[in-house]
């Protein structure tokens, strides 16, 4: 009987009526049999099967799973980026304009704006219904809408800043600087470093940073896209914004180290060792939090909107990434969307409790009906998304240099901000 059993095992195996189990599905770079007739190269973020939270890893490698069973006969090949995401993205275009970027790959939403300028990305409309277009926020439809009409990407996920606190040693949340500060150094005397936000060579530390110009209503560009950030109706509000930072660390209320921070994971990183109580984050770290602690530890943390300069003069950034097509071959294309659609419109926004870009997708999940969620939404309200302008990724470089001669002390507010402003004129002259 075992003789019968194993010969017929090795026949059907042998004429393909098994299905595939003697090798993974899923390996560090591959989607599917490696011997699969059709192939995408799709270059991504951590927001996948490799992702370093262990809850995020199996959710994505069910999505996946349950994606590549639902297309036989397709191998997804998976080109993963490297955390400097500003350079992966640079890179990418480059390689994009040479005519070798990967067929499908994510595009974060603040350079989207150069490659629809560089036309290199291939249309999704015929792939997305009117109505699902539709239902997109409207900063969201305008960012991945070309002057044609058509839509270059899927931008899937949206996103926002808060300030994050342990209510033990902060019980109130604060809603002015000032009272920010007042907080930062109440928790400094309890043994804390002070308050931790991005403030490194790094895209997050402009956008993070940006709430507090955008909330007194600043502009970093006018109608033309050329940037205006520190002429004369905006100067004084760019300084003030900036010196908000500046006294945070020279008065002790945020420690040195924050010009060296340029990751969102060092900040979950000090919460999680009760380093700090106070910290400048995204709407996605309070699940990367809840993952990482006891729940004892977590129950400590909460979160407010982001203070502002008075109480009622707050913004906050949103940002969001997205899925975009480069192959010239339509069924890739198609693939690509299809991937859009299946796994990051709607399902990889509730396994990471990423806000979704689509306000119809609020109801279908129930996860987005939480507290902690209908508060990010609310905060949503006074968002402000990066001007899609091709001169922004320079302002954004820009600040950051600025901000890391600020808070370092290598240079006066001023100075800095003038050098800022010069540099990004000049930029957008050579444009």
């Amino acid at each position: 009987m075992r003789k019968s059993l194993l010969a017929a095992l090795a026949a059907a195996t042998a004429l393909g009526c098994l299905p595939a189990i003697a090798e993974d599905l899923i390996t560090s770079d591959r989607v599917g049999p490696s011997d699969a007739p059709k192939k995408m190269v799709f270059r991504m973020t951590g927001d996948g099967p490799s992702s370093t939270d262990p809850t995020w890893a199996a959710g994505y490698t069910k999505l996946y799973t349950d994606f590549i069973n639902n297309h036989p006969g397709w191998q997804l090949e998976l080109q993963m980026m490297t955390g400097d995401i500003s350079q992966e993205q640079a890179r990418m275009l480059e390689q994009a304009k040479a005519g070798h970027a990967p067929d499908c790959a994510a595009v974060d939403s603040f350079v989207l704006p150069l490659f629809k300028q560089a036309g290199v990305l291939k249309s999704l409309s015929p792939y997305f219904t009117k109505e699902e277009i539709d239902q997109l926020f409207p900063f969201v439809r305008d960012g991945i809408t070309g002057k044609d009409g058509e839509i270059y990407a899927w931008w899937w996920s949206t996103d926002l800043r808060v300030l994050y606190r342990n209510k033990e040693i902060v019980p109130n949340a604060p809603e002015t600087w000032a009272d920010t500060k007042a907080a930062a150094l109440q928790s400094v005397e309890a043994g804390m470093e002070g308050m931790l936000f991005n403030g490194s060579r790094y895209e997050g530390t402009a956008f993070d940073w940006l709430g507090n110009f955008w909330g007194q209503g600043g502009k970093l560009v006018d109608d033309a896209g050329k940037p205006v950030f520190a002429d004369a109706d905006n100067r004084d509000k760019f300084v003030k914004a900036v010196n908000y930072y500046r006294d945070l660390v020279e008065s002790g209320a945020a420690p040195r180290r924050v010009a060296t921070i340029g990751s969102y994971d060092d900040l979950n990183a000090a919460a999680a060792a009760s380093t700090t109580a106070l910290f400048v984050g995204g709407n996605w770290q309070y699940r990367q939090l809840e993952n990482s602690m006891d729940p004892e530890e977590f129950a400590k943390w909460t979160f407010s909107m982001l203070p502002g300069i008075t109480a009622d003069q707050r913004s906050t950034g949103t940002g969001g990434w997205t899925v975009a097509a480069f192959s010239s071959d339509p069924e890739k294309v198609e693939m690509c969307a299809t991937l859009a659609r299946e796994i990051y419109m709607g399902p990889a926004n509730a396994l990471q409790e990423q806000l979704p870009t689509r306000a119809d997708l609020y109801d279908k999940y129930d996860v987005f009906k939480s507290e902690a969620n209908q508060t990010f939404a609310k905060a949503l309200k006074v968002g402000e998304a990066r001007p899609g302008v091709l001169i922004y990724p320079e302002i954004s470089n820009q600040i950051q240099i600025m901000m890391g001669k600020v808070l370092t002390g290598a240079a006066a507010t001023d100075a800095a901000v003038d050098d800022a402003y010069k540099a990004a004129l000049d930029a957008y002259a050579r444009l």
